[in-house]
């Protein structure tokens, strides 16, 4: 069961924001066979410029999931990090399935959460985003996706004025994609 210390800097943490707190990382029970009380550290902080910060560390057995994340309302980054938690679980998983059995970790995450169980019968997209594309090269695009932070980045080549794509490979370096126009 996932208890919470949950701390405030700069701001008073109210019984409603304590709860927000509590139902969202809520969720993440579902992804393991707690037999144990695991304590949730989060820190919410709310700087000068009205920007809220939200920290949360989960100290588990054989690993620490922590995230954190900062926009301009409390709630919105509760959700971020809440979300970026629950891939880091996804994450972990697919490793402790494959790599290390040998520790035990098996044990403590369930097999398949109740939700996942239904498989969409088409492929389910969530979320559509339409970019304009800059003309730029490829290590202005690198640029740009590192201070994104994301994994890739799609762009319009300003040599070939084809679309590319650069993004972060497992070992750290980058790669591009580009098209045949």
């Amino acid at each position: 069961m996932l208890k919470y210390n949950v701390r405030g800097e700069n701001i008073e943490v109210t019984d409603a924001l304590r709860s927000y707190v509590e139902k969202r990382l809520n969720k993440l029970e579902k992804y393991f066979k707690l037999n144990q009380d695991v304590i949730a550290h989060v820190n919410l902080r709310v700087y000068r410029d009205r920007s809220a910060k939200v920290e949360v560390t989960i100290p588990l057995p054989y690993l620490v999931l922590r995230a954190e994340e900062t926009t301009d309302d409390m709630y919105r980054s509760i959700d971020f990090v809440s979300e970026k938690l629950e891939r880091q679980i996804r994450k972990y998983k697919t490793r402790v399935n494959r790599k290390s059995r040998e520790k035990g970790l098996q044990d403590f995450f369930v097999e398949q959460p109740e939700e996942e169980e239904k498989k969409p019968s088409e492929f389910d997209i969530v979320r559509n985003k339409r970019v304009s594309l800059k003309p730029m090269d490829p290590e202005e695009a690198i640029l740009q996706m590192d201070m994104l932070e994301h994994d890739f980045f799609v762009f319009e080549d300003a040599e070939t004025n084809g679309t590319s794509v650069v993004y972060r490979r497992n070992d750290g370096r980058y790669g591009l994609i580009e098209t045949n126009e």
